[in-house]
């Protein structure tokens, strides 16, 4: 007999990862629930023309639509609430939520993310999020470096932390300058990449403003005059969601990501996590392989859901001719 409160799969977190796993195990007939908290990554994206299948571009927030367009309409049940607290019990896991809800699954996919850092903005977050909007902020080189080629490009950081980054960044521009976020000198090796690239090292920045004209203008320290910027990309870090895991001593890495095994399963049996939670490349293509991956290895581990052809069903007395 079925339980009707115990799940195949519980997925934690409905971004590009977690949507594209509740696809795939829909689609293999299992019985799934996804828990998403409405703070995906993606939603910050105003156009990417890096995801696969979209030549024209797509926003964070329509590729999140149809991905969970996609998954509900193969019946994808997705609930809007916080997981706060994840513990094994005798047949796999129970996850309570922020109203004191108590999910129980066989399995598990943290699908958590990261959070980023974001700089103090001169107007506060209103002012960031349409800096963003207007690509003056960008938070992914590897994404949209190509979007901001021969721009006046700035990387935000600590020195050694941007220098790689703005390094990385000649590739698009011959025109990069490193802002420090904080004081301190660049290591002799970052400082030898700098001078080697040909990328300008500022002082630390006083403040950053959004204006009008769809540039950032970056007040610094000292002497120095001010600065404008077509694109300034942020490279403070993230914070890795992936305190869920932890809590049942999955192995993490120096920066809170998660370490996991071929087929995305933590060092806990039967968890498993997806995307940018995960240590790595954090890119949607990149969750998308990894929820293919976690997916079909969870569908392998679960008992078999055999289809039956109804022909070769018992009969029942109500199938059987009247006498």
């Amino acid at each position: 007999m079925v339980d009707p409160e115990l799940v195949d799969c519980l997925i934690v977190g409905a971004g590009p990862g977690g949507l594209v796993a509740a696809t795939y195990l829909t689609r293999f007939h299992r019985r799934i629930e996804v828990i998403d908290a409405g703070a995906s990554r993606a939603r910050w994206i105003p156009q990417t023309h890096n995801c696969p299948g979209f030549p024209f571009g797509v926003s964070g927030s329509d590729l999140l639509a149809k991905l969970r367009t996609q998954a509900e309409g193969y019946g994808a049940p997705i609930t809007p609430a916080r997981i706060c607290a994840l513990e094994r019990d005798r047949v796999g896991f129970v996850a309570r939520d922020e109203q004191g809800r108590a999910h129980h699954a066989r399995f598990v996919v943290l699908a958590t993310g990261i959070v980023d850092r974001m700089p103090a903005f001169e107007g506060g977050p209103e002012a960031l999020e349409e800096a963003i909007g207007a690509g003056a902020i960008r938070l992914c080189a590897v994404c949209d470096g190509y979007e901001a080629s021969d721009e006046r490009i700035a990387v935000y950081g600590p020195a050694d932390e941007a220098i790689r980054h703005a390094v990385f960044l000649r590739t698009f521009s011959r025109r990069v300058a490193v802002i420090l976020s904080e004081p301190g000198a660049p290591s002799q090796e970052c400082s030898a990449l700098a001078r080697a690239a040909g990328v300008e090292v500022l002082p630390v920045a006083r403040a950053l403003e959004f204006r009008d004209g769809g540039a950032c203008a970056v007040e610094l320290d000292g002497a120095e005059p001010g600065r404008c910027f077509d694109t300034v990309y942020p490279v403070l870090g993230g914070a890795a969601q992936s305190q869920l895991a932890a809590a049942l001593g999955a192995r993490v890495n120096e920066a809170g990501e998660l370490v996991v095994d071929a087929k995305q399963q933590t060092s806990v049996d039967g968890l498993y996590a997806i995307g940018d939670v995960v240590s790595g490349l954090n890119q949607i293509s990149v969750a998308m392989g990894h929820a293919a991956v976690a997916a079909s290895a969870i569908h392998q581990r679960l008992p078999p859901n055999f289809r039956e052809d109804e022909a070769s069903q018992p009969e029942t007395a109500a199938d059987l001719p009247s006498p």
